[in-house]
């Protein structure tokens, strides 16, 4: 070979070398380029995913809300708490859970008279109207509203991790609350030219069951006990007595002595469906003052003719009950009192009766 063509093969040789070089970087820069196209894409397509799945996570959520806020419309938030302290999440058929709750019925007086006067829109616009404003004062208390039955609501007032001190006084000032309420509630129907309303209220202090029943398609939450017939019949007792609100014994026991709330004496009753009879008082502390005094001011005298009238003393009853009929005469509690004991008094009654006063 001469030295032109060992030239010439050495220029081939640097140009085929050359070209490998460029190729290769050529080869990796593309490399490098798709791989940070792929990975782009990969990454704008895990954005959108996680987007996709924050958004979806976020209906899911926002419809849960939505739901249990509906659910906790039938039923009430308190009830889901009692379940969910025993460590279950949803709510079972069957589950029960006893608790000491004071339990306050309220009722409209008169109601089936004043319905049949509405037609049934207006029938409907009445009741969610009235109850839309006594909703209020069992709330701000510390209470909830089991049910509403007609044109009657059943309230419980289990304060968690209070003391029977503590739901006494909250179903108390649920009760007064819920008068003031009706006085203000009067005076707009007034306005209006409609008829005012009155209402009883009725509050026991002892035990029920909370639970659910029914069957797998169809259930309900219920409270149930002797304790709820109490202040049911309480509530039914307030037109007879004349009384705005009616507490047991047990209320007052529970209250203590150093909650300041005036009360009377009214009987000593057994309520359909107990054998054992129970004192019942009405609450003054609500009304006038003027009120207040007139049937406090005869509060010894009803209390000394019922002793009589349990140790059937009949004449020294009445006698007492006529003594405080002369101090407030309008009193209807004393008529009352009298009424019963002539009854009474003419009647054969059993060795062992306890001066209670059988209300059917």
């Amino acid at each position: 070979m001469t030295s032109t063509d060992w030239l010439l093969l050495s220029v081939l040789f640097l140009v085929f070398a050359y070209s490998v070089v460029v190729t290769a970087v050529l080869v990796k820069y593309r490399r490098h380029r798709l791989n940070r196209l792929i990975y782009r894409q990969r990454r704008k397509a895990k954005l959108k995913s996680d987007s996709s799945a924050e958004q979806h996570n976020q209906h899911v959520a926002d419809e849960a809300l939505r739901l249990s806020q509906a659910f906790q419309k039938f039923v009430p938030q308190q009830f889901i708490d009692h379940i969910t302290k025993t460590g279950s999440g949803h709510i079972e058929l069957g589950y029960a859970d006893e608790q000491d709750v004071a339990i306050l019925f309220c009722d409209i007086r008169g109601f089936t008279g004043l319905s049949e006067k509405m037609r049934p829109q207006e029938l409907m616009g009445f009741l969610n109207s009235y109850f839309l404003r006594m909703n209020k004062p069992i709330h701000e208390n510390g209470g909830f509203i089991d049910k509403f039955i007609g044109d009657a609501m059943m309230a419980l007032f289990d304060h968690p991790g209070g003391t029977p001190q503590d739901k006494a006084i909250d179903a108390i000032n649920a009760a007064m609350e819920l008068r003031k309420t009706l006085d203000f509630y009067n005076i707009r129907r007034k306005r209006k030219g409609f008829v005012p309303i009155n209402v009883g209220v009725g509050i026991h202090y002892g035990p029920v069951v909370m639970g659910t029943v029914g069957s797998d398609d169809r259930m309900d939450t219920t409270v149930i006990g002797d304790s709820v017939n109490i202040a049911c019949r309480l509530e039914a007792l307030a037109p007879k007595y004349g009384a705005d609100i009616i507490v047991s014994a047990q209320v007052l026991e529970g209250m203590g002595d150093k909650f300041p709330v005036k009360t009377r004496l009214l009987d000593w009753v057994r309520v359909k469906g107990r054998k054992a009879p129970i004192q019942i008082y009405e609450v003054l502390s609500h009304l006038p003052h003027q009120q207040q005094e007139e049937r406090f001011s005869v509060q010894s005298k009803i209390a000394a003719g019922l002793a009589c009238r349990i140790d059937k003393e009949w004449d020294l009853a009445i006698a007492h009950f006529e003594a405080a009929l002369a101090i407030f005469p309008q009193d209807s509690l004393a008529k009352h009192h009298i009424d019963v004991c002539r009854i009474y008094q003419n009647m054969l009654l059993p060795d062992d009766w306890d001066g209670a006063l059988t209300i059917q």
